[in-house]
């Protein structure tokens, strides 16, 4: 039996590992009168989008009862969104987001694993985004609209496995950043029911997608239902601003 993007995804979390002069001899004066000095300089202060996402990714400081991690890429369910193929295109965002993928077109895309207990408590995962114009606005309306259109499910696959998703409900959600959603999914893995939620919150150009999951559970064929964790989602949306 082929494993499912959650139990994949599960299984990743058993292996998460810790946690990143002078020369020539021209004047200030002579530099700074050459053309085009004052652009190279500038262009060397620029900062990439995946160094502004290191600068505001939640880290262990902000939630010094949690542990926050690189999640191992060995169990993932795909390495990109090209990998994955769906029954239902409009469905695609919510398999991203539920697999640590970015939505839409996007710049730049940053992971983080969050547990207060390990293993014991389940995880939180948090995905930071960057787009360029206007890209982070329409990623937010194909999440939206994939909440709104598929509510009977959808089945996600990758060379990883198949991962069918048997329902997907939005849920109410505190109002953050410029705009925010939350929904819940449910799956069935060898018999055992799984309530997975996701949130996402959009500040300006980048996108944070929150999604909980108990990956022991799912390993050990038990039923869950694992909140996602509030401390987490309060210190990472408050960096985004």
């Amino acid at each position: 039996m082929k494993r499912s993007a959650l139990a994949a995804s599960a299984l990743s979390v058993v292996v998460l590992t810790g946690l990143t002069a002078c020369g020539g001899g021209e004047s200030k004066t002579d530099a700074a009168d050459k053309p085009g000095a004052g652009a190279t300089a500038s262009r060397a202060e620029e900062v990439s989008p995946a160094e502004r996402l290191a600068k505001i990714v939640i880290t262990k400081a902000d939630v010094d009862d949690h542990e926050v991690n690189e999640p191992s890429a060995e169990f993932v369910f795909a390495k990109s969104p090209d990998e994955v193929t769906l029954d239902k295109k409009v469905c695609a965002p919510l398999a991203y987001a539920m697999n640590q993928l970015p939505l839409g077109e996007a710049q730049a895309d940053l992971t983080r694993a969050v547990s207060k207990d390990g293993l014991n408590s389940g995880y939180t995962y948090v995905t930071l985004t960057t787009y360029e114009d206007g890209g982070a606005e329409s990623a937010m309306a194909g999440l939206s609209k994939a909440v709104a259109s598929c509510g009977d499910g959808f089945t996600a696959k990758s060379k990883s496995g198949t991962s069918p998703y048997d329902s997907v409900t939005a849920e109410p959600t505190t109002k953050a950043g410029d705009e925010s959603l939350a929904f819940k999914s449910t799956m069935t893995v060898l018999g055992a029911t799984h309530t997975l939620h996701s949130a996402a919150v959009r500040r300006d150009d980048v996108i944070a997608v929150y999604f909980s999951v108990d990956g022991r559970a799912i390993a050990e064929s038990r039923p869950s239902d694992v909140k996602l964790a509030a401390a987490v989602i309060e210190a990472q949306n408050a960096k985004l601003d």
